[in-house]
């Protein structure tokens, strides 16, 4: 069985009863057939030596898939909660080497290309997310993907049943000027 937890053992405290020792930054933490590792700076490593945990350089990590078991236990109003404000995107993500389609949830106004954007958060979820390599599919609708944004090289809106860029409808505009022709 893995085990995927990400926070604090000053505010987790399943993490402090895996790793009792006073971390405060939150860090990714993986148990899976018998090793564990942590992804905290170097500055916390030697913290996690003592118990046998090895450390994981997060900038080393592309993807990370997480599945259902590895997310935290909520009710549908606390799911309600989190989603509440913001606006669903359908993309793709290019991530050399791979390419993720699937939902990005954003705030409005935002635009998924912002994604590129340098900003504090180091991963980006995508869910309900497919991962793909050339054609090969490496995970097929995984609930979520954690894409790191340092290496993000591109965004785009696709549909979801293509995976590719919608077409665009046939006909003229009726005149006057469209948001897309002010983007020009």
């Amino acid at each position: 069985m893995t085990y995927l937890l990400y926070g604090s053992p000053d505010g987790s405290p399943d993490l402090f009863h895996t790793i009792p020792t006073p971390i405060i930054d939150p860090f990714l933490y993986i148990e899976s057939n018998g090793r564990r590792g942590a992804t905290v700076t170097m500055l916390d490593a030697h913290k996690l030596s003592p118990y046998g945990v090895e450390t994981i350089d997060p900038y080393d990590l592309i993807l990370i898939m997480a599945g259902q078991s590895t997310l935290p236990t909520q009710s549908d109003s606390e799911k309600v909660a989190h989603r509440v404000h913001k606006v669903s995107y359908d993309v793709a993500i290019e991530v050399p080497p791979f390419r993720v389609v699937g939902t990005v949830l954003l705030y409005p106004g935002s635009d998924p290309n912002r994604l590129l954007d340098r900003a504090t958060e180091m991963f980006i979820p995508v869910v309900d997310a497919t991962a793909s390599i050339g054609e090969r599919v490496v995970a097929d609708h995984v609930d979520a993907i954690l894409v790191n944004r340092f290496f993000l090289r591109g965004v785009e809106q696709v549909d979801r049943a293509t995976g590719e860029r919608p077409q665009k409808l046939p006909g003229q505009p009726l005149g006057g000027i469209s948001w897309q022709d002010r983007t020009r």
